[in-house]
């Protein structure tokens, strides 16, 4: 019951476009908080869980892990702790999670922004994304008088928000306006420093009054890692595993750039990385990203996600009506995901196109939970995917960059994991899993979204019905591994970030600023820009607080498991029975390591000073290192 109102209130908050709306589900929200406190501190429930564990009469594995999983949990938020601990740490807990909100209000509130003049420093196609603005001249003496009248020059104000940013560092060629963008985008919002330094020493208590030497200890315990050393050798490893590849692939970026700007002694510049490897990849493969996006129609995508869970899984999906006030917006479409035999499995949101005050990424929302009412009766799962793709006046020929496609099958997977999942308990139920195992689906449904196999049973031209052509796809996964070192070597460096603000501290206070700084030199092989503080727009500091490790464990489990599985026959349904009877049915329901070794043997994983490791070397070779 108290699921089905978070997540409802969570979905409605995020996508609903009546603010009336809005502002009720975040007062539900709070109150429904306020409740889970209440029941997250009563002794009654937790002395109940306490003595069901240690009786040991619980037959099920299932419900034994539930039981073990309730009382971490009640021991989380401090019951066990004497009245005076356990008041403090309801306080840090609320603090944190104001902390929490105040960092995301302030990136939309303070998003910066810089004034480009003239208006040809921007190319043509990009100009209707960003407000025009003028500025006065002074008129030239001894000129004509028509002259003297055209004294306002015409320029565009261009937010820094993650989105624009992106843009203009990948398409803008002139490299002072790249420059200033990254710069005001990479030192915004000012006012998270501040945040960040309460957030880390509010987590950092927290942590000790639980008996943990770091936030991270207390955060990682639980998961596979087990602890942050682990996952700092794993990091450290994989690091220098890559170093020598980013190095070849940094220095390839210099000589382009000195080769196109007859300059031998132009330094790379952190501004410079996804202008020239977008346009050395397009120079290198023949890559157009529009000729790209016009065999991705966004229906075309649609049905490719259909005709994948039909292969793989012998179910379809199918449109659904509406109840009176059930859809939030007219882009919202409902689907059944239905088996022959089983009938339906569950029920999915497609809320796809991007519009004002929406959540502003790609997001998986559980609606509701499976689980098991009695021996015949299953509660069934609803979920839905809120995405911001671009939209057309006519939607049918909306069409996705393939960077958009990847994110839609990655964001499936997230939404098969919950579908097709067959808990006894809801608290299980499929993406419920320890943090290092839950984005194994997602980043194992990505490859399907590269493979021509794949891709040319629905991926058509929007105006001629041409599939891709496969020499267009064996160029994209060209262009793909091109610098895969360096795009390693960045997911390394944010996780290490996200390790070492919430580790261990010592007396003074932390200067997050140098040791971003410090970091970024170690790792990687662009310099930090003075002034600059990238981390202060970074919402998985707080979304997972010494947990973003668990996207690299999700890429490497996922490599392993597209090599060993996947790889010879990815529509078949023999695959897809693997996946959904060993991986995706068990949720949280089973122990995560076990799990693995179960669905695709040894090799997948290895323990490591008491916590368990991912194996590297499917990645390794998919890398070519």
């Amino acid at each position: 019951m108290v699921c089905s109102v978070i997540d409802s209130a969570e979905l409605c908050r995020n996508t609903h476009p009546d603010r009336e709306f809005v502002e009720e589900a975040n007062r539900a929200s709070m109150r429904i908080s306020e409740y889970l406190h209440f029941l997250n501190t009563n002794h009654t429930l937790y002395n109940s869980v306490l003595m069901t564990e240690k009786e040991g009469s619980i037959q099920s594995e299932e419900a034994r892990r539930a039981a073990h999983s309730l009382r971490i949990d009640f021991e989380k938020g401090g019951i066990h702790l004497p009245t005076e601990k356990l008041e403090r740490v309801n306080q840090l807990n609320i603090e944190i999670a104001l902390l929490g909100r105040q960092f995301n209000e302030n990136i939309i509130i303070d998003p910066g922004h810089v004034d480009v003049f003239p208006v040809s420093c921007i190319p043509k196609n990009m100009h209707h994304h960003f407000k025009p603005i003028y500025r006065q001249l002074l008129p030239v003496d001894n000129e004509p008088q028509i002259s003297r009248d055209k004294t306002k020059e015409k320029g565009f104000r261009i937010a820094t928000d993650s989105s624009s940013l992106s843009s203009i560092l990948k398409w803008v060629s002139h490299a002072e306006v790249r420059k200033q963008a990254y710069i005001v985008g990479n030192s915004s919002p000012r006012a998270n420093l501040a945040v960040i330094d309460k957030l880390t020493l509010a987590r950092h208590e927290l942590a000790q009054i639980m008996g943990c030497r770091s936030y991270a200890e207390f955060a990682i315990r639980p998961n596979m890692a087990a602890s942050p050393d682990i996952v700092e050798d794993f990091l450290l490893t994989l690091s220098h595993m890559i170093r020598h590849r980013a190095e070849e692939e940094f220095k390839l970026i210099q000589n382009y750039k000195r080769t196109t700007s007859n300059d031998v002694r132009a330094d790379l510049q952190p501004w410079d990385e996804a202008f020239f490897t977008g346009r050395m990849k397009s120079s290198a493969y023949d890559l157009d990203s529009s000729v790209i996006a016009s065999y991705f129609p966004v229906f075309q995508c649609l049905e490719g996600l259909k005709l994948l869970v039909k292969s793989l899984f012998g179910v379809t999906f199918s449109s659904m009506p509406f109840a009176p006030g059930e859809s939030w917006h007219p882009d919202v479409i409902k689907l059944s995901l239905n088996h022959p035999e089983e009938g339906d499995l569950g029920f999915l949101y497609l809320d796809l196109y991007s519009r004002k005050d929406k959540y502003p990424g790609c997001a998986h929302f559980s609606v509701r939970g499976g689980r098991r009412l009695s021996d015949t009766e299953y509660q069934l799962p609803i979920v839905a995917l809120a995405c911001n793709f671009p939209n057309s006046r006519d939607s049918s020929i909306s069409k996705l960059n393939h960077w958009d496609v990847e994110t839609l099958f990655h964001e499936f997977g997230h939404a098969l994991h919950s579908l097709l999942s067959r808990t006894d308990y809801q608290h299980f139920s499929g993406t419920r899993v320890v943090l290092d195992l839950a984005e194994t689906p997602s980043n194992l449904f990505e490859y399907f979204a590269w493979d021509y196999r794949v891709l040319k049973k629905f991926a058509r031209h929007y105006s001629t019905g041409e599939i891709i052509p496969e020499k267009l796809v064996d160029s994209m996964n060209r262009a793909r591994k091109m610098f895969s070192a360096m795009e390693l070597q960045t997911q390394i460096f944010y996780s290490l970030i996200d390790l070492t603000l919430f580790g261990e501290k010592s007396g003074a206070p932390m200067d997050t600023i140098s040791v971003v700084a410090d970091l970024k030199r170690q790792c990687t092989n662009w310099k930090h820009v003075e002034g600059t503080h990238w981390h202060t727009r970074f919402s998985h500091l707080i979304n997972y607080g010494a947990g973003y490790y668990s996207y690299l464990y999700a890429k490497c489990f996922a490599a392993t498991i597209w090599e060993k599985v996947c790889h010879d026959d990815p529509l078949s349904l023999r695959t897809g029975t693997v996946i959904r009877t060993k991986l995706l049915r068990h949720g949280g329901a089973k122990d995560p390591a076990n799990l693995l070794r179960n669905f695709v043997g040894d090799g997948i994983l290895r323990s490591h000073n008491g916590g368990i490791v991912p194996d590297t070397s499917s990645l390794c070779r998919e890398m070519g290192l």
